[in-house]
């Protein structure tokens, strides 16, 4: 199941638990604010989150990850290069709005690698790099499920015009490989509400 949170510290953003029902394990995506109001559910449902995930290193995706990883001591998983964000408090925007993010010892992952739920191997992601809106941008995705972070969202695709953003590359990224996978998937962005690949492909093809 896929439940959103809404959180916010300057930015409304979009946090997700992808949870298997049989077993309450699963994980955490883009947990970007409110650190206690997350944890607060997880405790209050009983999950157990085997890993967080990260879209991308902007301020607002990763914002609550520290305070979190500190009380699960669960690993945190991102894109191979996206410590240039994870580390950098200008490129992931955080010296704009506030107190500096530094953000290390995320693992880093590639569209080799399938991640899978330890207890139970057949509940699992697979992974797109997706860059454009950042270099590090991925897509975490099944046959039912798309967590696109802020590459696609309903009714629109994401901000190119922060550091190192691409236009060419995000379309790239949104047409030879968001619209690849299956129609009936289920968008889940970043920001705003969910969609379906096939609404958006009709939208722009």
């Amino acid at each position: 199941m896929v439940i959103k949170v809404e959180v916010q510290e300057s930015i409304l953003e979009n946090t997700y638990f992808y949870i298997d029902e049989k077993s309450h394990h699963g994980f955490l995506i883009d947990p970007g604010a409110e650190a206690n109001k997350i944890l607060s559910l997880i405790q209050e449902n009983g999950w157990v989150i085997e890993s967080i995930l990260l879209t991308h290193g902007h301020f607002d995706h990763i914002g609550a990850v520290e305070d979190i990883r500190k009380v699960l001591s669960c690993e945190v998983l991102g894109y191979e290069g996206g410590d240039l964000y994870l580390l950098n408090p200008y490129y992931n925007l955080s010296s704009f709005f506030g107190e500096p993010i530094i953000l290390e010892g995320v693992k880093k992952i590639n569209e080799k690698n399938e991640i899978c739920l330890k207890s139970s191997r057949s509940f699992s992601l697979k992974v797109l790099h997706t860059p454009g809106h950042t270099k590090d941008s991925c897509v975490f995705y099944n046959d039912k499920v798309a967590f696109v972070g802020d590459t696609l969202f309903k009714d629109g695709v994401g901000n190119t015009s922060f550091p190192l953003g691409d236009e060419a590359e995000l379309w790239n990224s949104i047409k030879n490989k968001i619209f690849c996978l299956p129609e009936s998937i289920v968008v889940y962005p970043g920001h705003g509400e969910d969609t379906l690949i096939s609404i958006e492909k009709k939208r722009y093809q």
